[in-house]
């Protein structure tokens, strides 16, 4: 018999001799049986309640301490994680030119542990002689508080840590940290954004970079003290330089409430440069909080007035349905919806199409768009990008806002630009479709190439449109509202827009927005730039429309930038005279 099989019997007799006990001791152990199982389920139920207490006893606690550190100040509870932790590097950021725009720098935060200190009045006292600036109430509440760790103050200069240092209080130590510094200071804010204490991106391009996953590498501590190959935008630290000087100028000089610019390339979509103001100087951001925060160029939306007439004729003449050589009757008012439509400066006769746009006639743009309809107008103007909220690469993007139904009456404001509220950004998007060709193409403050823009770019309008519409934005810089923005030797196009401010729910009569949109050289454009200044107070000649303060800012961004842009100056008609100063 294999070893095996003799197992197989061993077990058999167990299992016959186990099976006869039980049955001669079924009546008298049955009692005994069930107590014991009785006992042994009580057992279990006490178990599972002692089990729900304890899970329920930690919860409360984690809780707690969650309520506690949500209502404890941001410094008390903030990057409480290892050294190695705390000088995570971000990439520098630079310009186009590898100019650097923000770059980390090595500096120490004093702490303390409460449980070693001392005296902490006495401490407190102490630190006040270096630091006179902290709230001793505060500093000897952390001192005295039960905890082992507490921030006293982030961010040292080298001469303070040397101080406190020299005092030698016991239970305070420093540990190193990462502090982010902008170069530039408030040159291009709302471009590249700023960080938190922690060095964690807050706004513009610093939050953009987190999301593309730096935020979350540092979170589970994959990020090192490693350098890290810097982040090269598109723009243009001396073109950005320029447009914030003229948009700061100008505010100041027109006494607005706000004003902006952006130069942008019409062939990539690249931004060159992009200034709002009132802004802030990123390495201090709270002192801009009450008005420098928001960036009025893609986080601001503005009823843009007469520039919206652009894509008005463009829509217009892209249908087939109006010519050059057509024309409208512009000689009386339209009364519609128990409003009346009428001209700024009305001629009072039959308009051809380029001189309603010259003119800007609102009675003339009015027709126009009647002749087009209305699905038809709302198509055009989604197409173009105007009714919907851009995409690029700043988190800082307001969605544009239009009537919830679209009536007769609110195509007919739209097409002389009111009723809609858009981005100037995204104007500047859209006229740029109508000068490069025809191609809409989302702006980027990365750099890109014409190749890699074409790739992306979709076709919007017919290259006669665009040939149409040059002619009409070079009109209107000779001969019409955009003179003030004209720089000799480049040949400078556009369209004002003097839109009346909402105020209190009404359009008020002393109160403008005003823009200009323009490309450069206008026979075959490069650049956009747009400018808009809200509420000015004055203009140039003492007037308060766009033709003199917003125009004549689009002229002095380009008189001192074209060059830096690699525009080459043309003088005579045909572009070959050379201008001699003797």
């Amino acid at each position: 018999m294999s070893f095996l099989s003799r197992i197989m019997v061993v077990k058999s007799k167990a299992h016959f001799n186990a099976g006869g006990n039980n049955n001669r001791s079924a009546g008298a152990g049955g009692q005994s049986f069930e107590g014991t199982r009785k006992r042994s389920g009580s057992q279990a139920r006490s178990r599972v309640a002692v089990m729900i207490c304890c899970f329920g006893v930690a919860y409360a606690v984690i809780g707690g301490r969650l309520v506690q550190y949500g209502m404890a100040s941001p410094e008390t509870v903030s990057s409480i994680s290892p050294a190695d932790r705390l000088m995570a590097s971000r990439p520098d950021i630079v310009d186009r030119n590898g100019e650097i725009l923000a770059t980390d720098i090595r500096t120490v935060s004093l702490y303390a542990e409460p449980n070693r200190i001392v005296d902490a009045d006495e401490a407190v006292e102490m630190l006040a002689t270096v630091l006179p600036d902290l709230d001793r109430r505060d500093i000897y509440r952390k001192l005295t508080s039960k905890s082992r760790f507490q921030w006293l103050k982030r961010q040292l200069t080298p001469k303070q840590q040397s101080r406190i240092l020299a005092l030698g209080i016991p239970g305070v130590g420093f540990r190193p940290e990462k502090r982010r510094f902008y170069p530039g200071g408030p040159t291009a804010s709302h471009i590249v954004g700023y960080v938190n204490i922690d060095n964690r991106g807050i706004s513009g391009m610093e939050r953009y970079i987190d999301n593309q996953g730096l935020a979350d590498l540092a979170a589970i501590g994959m990020t090192s003290d490693a350098k890290l190959e810097p982040v090269r935008l598109s723009i243009d630290l001396r073109v950005q330089a320029i447009v914030r000087d003229v948009v700061k100028d100008g505010m100041e000089k027109y006494k607005a409430i706000s004003a902006g610019a952006v130069v942008l390339n019409v062939h990539t979509g690249e931004v060159l440069g992009m200034a709002s103001y009132p802004d802030f100087d990123p390495n201090n951001p709270a002192e801009g909080a009450e008005e420098g925060w928001l960036n009025r160029m893609s986080n601001g939306t503005f009823e843009m007035g007469s520039t919206f007439k652009s894509f008005t004729l463009a829509m217009a003449l892209d249908s087939g349905k109006v010519k050059l050589t057509d024309s409208f009757d512009a000689s009386k008012p339209i009364r519609i919806g128990g409003f009346t439509i009428h001209d700024f400066h009305g001629k009072h006769r039959v308009l051809t199409v380029p001189e309603i746009f010259q003119y800007s006639s609102n009675i003339g743009t009015a027709k126009m768009a009647d002749v087009i309809g209305i699905e038809g107008h709302k198509e055009f103007l989604t197409r173009m990008g105007l009714l919907t909220r851009l995409e690029t690469e700043l988190p800082e993007v307001k969605t544009p806002s239009q009537p919830a139904v679209w009536k007769k009456i609110n195509s007919i404001t739209i097409s002389y630009g009111h009723g809609v509220s858009t981005t100037p950004l995204q104007t500047a998007v859209a006229a740029a479709a109508l000068l490069n060709g025809g191609k809409l193409i989302n702006p980027t403050f990365l750099p890109r190439s014409r190749e890699e823009a074409d790739e992306i770019a979709k076709m919007v309008v017919k290259p006669s449109t665009v040939d149409a519409m040059r002619y009409l934005y070079k009109l209107n810089g000779n001969d019409g509202s955009g003179r003030n923005a004209l720089v000799p030797g480049f040949n400078v196009g556009g369209k004002t827009g003097t839109a009346n401010k909402v105020v209190n729910g009404r359009y008020s009569n002393t109160l403008n927005f005003n823009a200009f949109v323009s490309g450069f050289p206008i026979d075959n454009p490069d650049y956009v730039v747009l400018t808009f200044i809200d509420a000015p107070q004055t203009g140039k000649g003492g007037g308060r429309t766009a033709g003199s303060n917003a125009a004549p800012m689009v002229g002095e961004i380009i008189r001192r930038s074209a060059a830096l842009l690699g525009v080459k100056p043309k003088f005579g008609d045909d572009g070959s005279a050379l201008l001699v100063s003797y």
